[in-house]
């Protein structure tokens, strides 16, 4: 039953999908192709609480124009041998902010910049 009431709530969620090769999305979402900066400045101007971004990529394009106001990096015991680089570029300069366990081996690290 949790897991549905998570479902239902996050259904209700706005979300905003950042893709060059979509060309449409799922209800409460807007497909975003063009100033992903721009957008992410307007939403922390105007929303409350969190906004989750994922992939190496989304972030990385976020970090230089200081939009990253903390990184939470999850560690799974297993290794897949290859993929992207979190920080592909420079590392930005980080400071360890929090760890905790989520989970059955799983490890959270939160960074906030430097």
């Amino acid at each position: 039953m949790e897991q549905q009431a998570f479902a239902a709530a996050w259904r209700r969620q706005p979300k905003w999908v950042v893709s060059r090769s979509m060309t449409s999305v799922g209800r409460n979402a807007t497909l975003v192709q063009d100033d992903v900066a721009g957008l992410v400045r307007g939403l922390k101007a105007r929303l409350v609480g969190e906004i989750s971004v994922s992939g190496p990529v989304l972030a990385g394009s976020l970090t230089e124009p200081g939009l990253i106001d903390a990184y939470q990096l999850y560690f799974h015991p297993f290794v897949l041998g290859h993929g992207r680089p979190f920080f592909a570029g420079p590392r930005p300069p980080l400071r360890l902010l929090a760890s905790d366990l989520v989970g059955d081996g799983v490890i959270r690290l939160t960074y906030v910049p430097a």
